[in-house]
């Protein structure tokens, strides 16, 4: 099976449109016999509430564009398209009392794989693969403890 598009979205950065991209990405997948995508939710869930909070999509009048990629009949991909941000996006350590923090660190233990890339306009581009047949990649922690945290 080759890659093939299954919905692309252009949406106001705001963060009430999340909850419906977390519903439209899900159900393409569906229609398309996906069976497991409650990962590929989680997922862009946080692509989407990252463009929101930390780009300038989340300004007035922001926007952001989602992409939603079948890669094999037990792989998706999804995109989020945002309008740039003074940082590049990545995965960090959040503290113990933290209340933020953990998104990208979330997409990375779902996700097969994950980037980001630069577009046209001085827009970003981050992108994740996720199986859709259940099956997470093994987390992967430093020491016991921080698995129990």
């Amino acid at each position: 099976m080759s890659e093939r598009a299954l919905v692309e979205l252009t949406i106001p950065g705001d963060a009430a449109w999340v909850c419906l991209v977390r519903r439209w990405v899900a159900d393409a997948l569906m229609v398309a016999g996906h069976r497991d995508v409650d990962g590929v939710r989680l997922v862009a869930s946080e692509l989407a509430g990252n463009a929101v909070l930390h780009t300038e999509s989340g300004r007035p009048g922001g926007l952001m564009r989602v992409k939603v990629y079948e890669v094999t009949d037990a792989l998706a991909r999804i995109e989020v398209i945002d309008q740039g941000a003074a940082t590049v996006p990545r995965s960090r350590r959040s503290g113990a009392e933290e209340c933020g923090g953990r998104g990208l660190w979330l997409v990375e233990q779902t996700a097969i794989s994950w980037g980001t890339r630069s577009v046209p306009q001085r827009w970003n581009l981050v992108w994740a693969e996720v199986s859709t047949l259940g099956v997470l990649p093994t987390p992967e922690f430093e020491d016991a403890e921080e698995a129990l945290t």
